[in-house]
């Protein structure tokens, strides 16, 4: 799973019923077996304290082990204040060196600069606004930050924010997790991808935690319709 707990992680609301995975079913056969060999759905959320702080975790945590990007966060962290200390107005004032002898690439750097000075100027919305905005409208805010994508957005709509009806489709585990279900010598393509999973709407963060999962079975213990 893409991701790296910042604390005590929640479970998702009460909307995450066994119904949901029965309409889902009803909209997709394929999904039965799927949801039969992974099991209940336990997905968890990670607290979002403030967009700077979860984004900034995103661009360390970038093509890092999880170990070693923790430890370059706690290291940035010690220099720019835990918690709601940590904002983007102390992440400015200090000198470059400081922040690249914390473990910092210098792209990183940039980045997590960009990061902050987007959101002193209001391109990255504070917490209230980003709980009110749309999928589409945060996707649009968040990517001018530099060194956020699409999918680094994604990942926060659903570990942080708890969107319901997210498909990463250019999530290497998901398009895996899509090739085990659906019994496919090959991983789809992304646009392929988001047109079959339109009938998965509006549960698709449903379907994406079940093929991460999927991707994780072991070879061999998982049938598809198509197998069967």
């Amino acid at each position: 799973m893409p991701r790296a707990p910042l604390a005590t992680p929640v479970l998702l609301p009460d909307a995450y019923t066994p119904a949901v995975r029965r309409a889902l079913v009803r909209a997709d056969p394929a999904l039965a077996p799927l949801f039969k060999t992974v099991g209940p759905f336990r997905m968890e959320l990670s607290p979002l304290h403030s967009p700077f702080e979860a984004l900034a975790h995103s661009i360390v945590y970038q093509q890092l082990h999880g170990r070693a990007a923790a430890t370059i966060f706690g290291r940035v962290c010690e220099r720019v204040g835990k918690g709601k200390a940590f904002t983007p107005q102390k992440l400015l004032a200090l000198p470059d060196a400081t922040l690249r002898e914390a473990g910092l690439s210098a792209n990183k750097l940039l980045a997590i600069q960009d990061l902050a000075r987007k959101t002193v100027d209001g391109t990255v919305p504070p917490l209230a606004r980003v709980r009110r905005m749309s999928d589409e409208d945060l996707i649009e805010h968040l990517t001018q930050v530099r060194g956020i994508g699409q999918w680094t957005v994604e990942m926060l709509l659903i570990f942080r924010l708890g969107r319901p009806d997210i498909l990463p489709v250019d999530d290497y585990g998901v398009r895996k997790g899509f090739m085990v279900m659906k019994g496919l010598k090959e991983m789809p393509k992304p646009k392929a991808l988001l047109e079959y999973g339109e009938r998965w709407r509006p549960f698709r963060t449903v379907v994406s935690w079940y093929l991460w999962r999927a991707a994780d079975l072991p070879a061999g213990t998982y049938t598809s319709l198509a197998e069967g």
